[in-house]
């Protein structure tokens, strides 16, 4: 008997807990779905005295599920928000669940959970991490739904005070762990969401449980392409409502910097920068301080360097695949656009508001430049456009008349006017009028003399009448010497009649 009993005997382990609480020597037994696996043997303090140790007699079954992830936790009555557990311990007492893991190393030696997992170990499904800036209103045990449909839930919740972010832990069941892509987004949907507009107020819930104790939802932003699907331990962006979901609708994007000559007055940050048009992203902020501390490093303070602008571009916006690799391609399609004329302007949004926004184009007359750097971001050259150039080209102007010699040159016309003014002044030019008219009157009487009726117009034309006669004399003479030329010796014959006469038979 006493070697079948050692022999059936399973390892000894030992678990650590923070209290003995609801343990006892000898009593207190380990389950595994309420089939029991070994019982508590020692219950006592550890070496630092800041919690216990529980020595555990397991069962020879049991062996194959000691390994190193596995779980153990005490159960006893639990009243929570959500659920109400273990209260069949009132009766029977409390005891330590087993959850098995799935690593294959063995061990020996665990920590005891001091709260209860909320998905078992080996459950079909999909767990995922969330991160936000701000604890919510999101805990432990909330549920996680799909346009309200209940599909997993909240398993941990914790701080990490290095990065300053709160972290969830989540668990999605099977089969809906399909629905997570790489582009989906979460938000609290915890309590009543209540918004106004042109059109009035709208409000959104989501389930009476998500109402009462809290919850997040996820679903693809309307207009986003459903993305790849996702390994365990993902993590994602935990958005405070589905109005912040969106307004950043797309997951990958990249930050670069643009620097103006003027005046960024109006030019706030969330104001969107665009491509002929199309949004493409949005201004952070003005990099101010860290302007100035590059220009004092520089050494060019109190030079009035440009003003940088820090603006975040999502190649999302631009119909490409919310991924990392459409992320690169972007990059690079700005870096080649730069060396072509791709450059950045402020534009005015609204004149009535005075608000800007940065607009980018391609400008083939512009300068040659290449991308730089700013801290550790890239930048994009700019160009003056709108208001700003017409300013620029008034400054030129005015730039160019200032430098004109218009004081030796005003200096100069007085200098002209005076010799005018003289020669005005002579006796000989106050004259002038007085010979011109003589000369006017002359010319008149030439004219009139020159009349059909004046006498000289009557010879002109009595001259030119015995010159016409004379003229066709010649011409008749002329006639008879080519037909006759002997006739200036001897005379003429008369013509014969070229024209037969009629016959009188």
């Amino acid at each position: 008997m006493v070697l079948h009993n050692w022999l059936s005997q399973g390892p000894d382990i030992e678990i650590s807990f923070k209290t003995a609480d609801g343990l006892e020597e000898g009593k207190t037994k380990v389950k595994y779905r309420n089939v029991e696996m070994g019982l508590v043997k020692e219950v006592r303090l550890n070496d630092h005295l800041d919690g216990i140790i529980a020595r555990v007699q397991m069962d020879t079954q049991s062996a194959p599920l000691l390994v190193k992830d596995t779980g153990f936790w005490v159960v006893t009555a639990r009243v929570g928000l959500g659920n109400i557990t273990g209260l069949d311990t009132l009766l029977s007492g409390a005891y330590i669940e087993l959850a098995p893991g799935t690593d294959t190393a063995k061990e020996r030696k665990f920590v005891g959970l001091e709260q209860p997992p909320l998905t078992p170990a080996d459950a079909p499904g999909l767990r995922l991490k969330l991160t936000s800036n701000y604890a919510s209103s999101v805990t432990a045990g909330d549920t996680v739904v799909y346009r309200g449909y209940k599909v997993g839930r909240i398993e941990t919740m914790s701080f990490n005070p290095e990065d300053r972010l709160v972290n969830y832990q989540i668990f999605i069941d099977a089969p809906f762990q399909e629905l997570v892509t790489s582009n989906v987004r979460f938000w609290d949907v915890s309590g009543i969401s209540v918004s106004t507009g042109a059109t009035g107020f709208r409000v959104r819930t989501g389930s009476i449980e998500t109402i009462l104790f809290g919850g997040v939802s996820f679903d693809v932003p309307t207009g986003v392409q459903k993305g790849d699907q996702v390994t365990k331990n993902s993590t994602f962006e935990l958005y405070e409502s589905y109005k912040d979901i969106l307004e950043n609708p797309f997951q990958y994007g990249t930050y670069y910097v643009v620097s103006f000559d003027h005046s960024v007055k109006g030019l706030s940050p969330g104001a969107p920068v665009e491509y002929r048009g199309i949004k493409i992203g949005n201004v952070v902020r003005v990099l101010l301080k860290e302007g100035q501390t590059e220009q004092i490093e520089a050494g060019h303070e109190g030079e009035g360097a440009p003003i940088p602008v820090l603006v975040y571009v999502e190649p999302g916006r631009m119909e490409l695949s919310d991924t990392e690799a459409s992320l690169k391609v972007l990059k690079e399609t700005i870096r080649l656009g730069i060396g072509n004329g791709l450059r950045a302007s402020m534009e005015s949004g609204n004149l009535l508001t005075g608000s800007k926004y940065i607009n980018m184009d391609f400008y083939p007359s512009a300068k040659k430049a290449t991308a730089g750097t700013f801290m550790q971001y890239t930048t994009i050259p700019t160009i003056e456009t709108g208001v700003a150039a017409l300013e620029e080209q008034l400054a030129s102007i005015l730039n160019t008349i200032n430098e004109l010699p218009l004081a030796d040159t005003v200096a100069s016309l007085n200098q002209n006017l005076q010799s005018l003014q003289s020669i005005l002044d002579n006796q000989s030019t106050q004259q002038l009028p007085e010979h011109l008219d003589q000369t006017v009157q002359e010319l008149r009487d030439a004219i009139n003399s020159l009349a059909p009726n004046s006498d000289a117009s009557q010879t002109l034309n009595s001259s030119l009448l015995s010159l016409n006669r004379t003229l066709a004399n010649l011409e008749s003479l002329t006639g008879t010497l080519s037909r006759q030329p002997s006739a200036v010796i001897f005379p003429s014959r008369p013509e014969v009649d070229p024209i037969p006469e009629v016959s009188t038979q």
